[in-house]
């Protein structure tokens, strides 16, 4: 695939996972919604750990681009908290989840549909925060991505950023199934070629995307390059029982925030 080919698989693949109800793609309730607005709320960049509020100083009255984070999620509990929130993602059926949040709920909040890598649509300092969960997995490259952030944040804002732990990538995900850790692929990995035509079908069948590894370099010091100096981190663990399978021997996602 080349990478406008990867770009649009993945847009349709997440379409195909919101008709699928992802757990990545379903839409807050109202009363979550209800409590944030009485100052209790939460949100993550990882399936577990909230990330700690003082990442984000006072929301109220902010503007906020929620970055490849559609679902009727993120953006949702940001809105409700005072922020003005931005949802830009690349499905459109994503986009719909917030949207019908927004509708149901009264909140004000903008979607824009793109590909995390262009942010053109968005005038330079435009943002005093932005927050992208764990999805730079679906991006051939990620320094376009750190440096389109860097570009439309004003001087001071926060990149709050979640993304996976490169080494989840060296195991075979056929023995993973079988609840077995067996290393099979050189980093960085990427699904288009490391695996044959026949089981890169079948992996779009199932999944309906492709994934990129990213080494820590371009993750972390793909932000410092950006010119971006880190301020917080921590690491996390799978969206199952974070006691088993991978989970139990290493953490597999990490957050990180970073000022402009």
């Amino acid at each position: 695939m080349r990478a406008d080919e990867v770009s649009k698989n993945n847009q349709a693949g997440w379409d195909r996972r919101v008709e699928e109800q992802d757990v990545w793609t379903r839409p807050v309730s109202s009363q979550d919604v209800a409590r944030t607005r009485l100052g209790d709320w939460s949100v993550v960049l990882t399936p577990h750990i909230p990330v700690p509020r003082d990442w984000f100083g006072e929301v109220g009255g902010k503007d906020i681009l929620a970055l490849a984070s559609g679902g009727g999620q993120q953006g949702p509990i940001l809105a409700a908290a005072g922020a003005r929130v931005t949802v830009f993602d690349a499905s459109a059926r994503q986009l719909a989840q917030d949207e019908a949040v927004a509708a149901r709920e009264g909140l004000s909040l903008t979607t824009r549909q793109g590909f995390m890598h262009d942010l053109s649509a968005f005038d330079d300092a435009s943002f005093d925060l932005i927050f992208h969960p764990v999805s730079n997995c679906f991006a051939p490259e990620i320094l376009p991505v750190w440096r389109e952030c860097f570009r439309v944040l004003r001087t001071g804002g926060a990149l709050l950023a979640g993304f996976m732990n490169p080494m989840v990538y060296v195991f075979d995900a056929a023995a993973e199934e079988r609840g077995e850790l067996i290393v099979k692929h050189a980093l960085p990995y990427a699904d288009i070629t490391h695996l044959p035509p026949d089981e890169l079908d079948r992996r779009v069948a199932r999944d309906h995307t492709v994934e990129f590894s990213h080494t820590l370099e371009a993750q972390i010091g793909g932000q410092l390059q950006a010119g971006f100096v880190l301020t917080h981190m921590f690491e996390d663990r799978d969206g199952g029982a974070p006691d088993t399978g991978r989970s139990a021997y290493f953490p597999t996602c990490m957050a990180t925030r970073a000022v402009k």
